[in-house]
């Protein structure tokens, strides 16, 4: 339970005006959060996991989207 208190915490962050290494670390953990829930998800199959990860995959696609636009100058 407190992986999914710490994803929905990072769910709240404001994500308005990162520098690029914010970014990174954001992306990263991101990543991490989202694999740690999906061996829970792989044990439990509850849908309220699932909605989570899908939730934190969003986040960090913006995150990595705007990262590769900025480093491909």
């Amino acid at each position: 339970m407190d992986l999914i208190n710490r994803a929905l915490e990072f769910e709240q962050r404001k994500m308005k005006s990162l520098s690029t290494s914010d970014r990174v670390k954001i992306s990263r953990e991101a990543k991490a959060l989202i694999l740690d829930l999906n061996q829970i998800y792989k044990v439990k199959k509850d849908k309220k996991i699932m909605d989570i990860m899908k939730r934190l995959t969003v986040i960090k696609r913006k995150v990595e989207k705007r990262l590769k636009g900025k480093l491909n100058i």
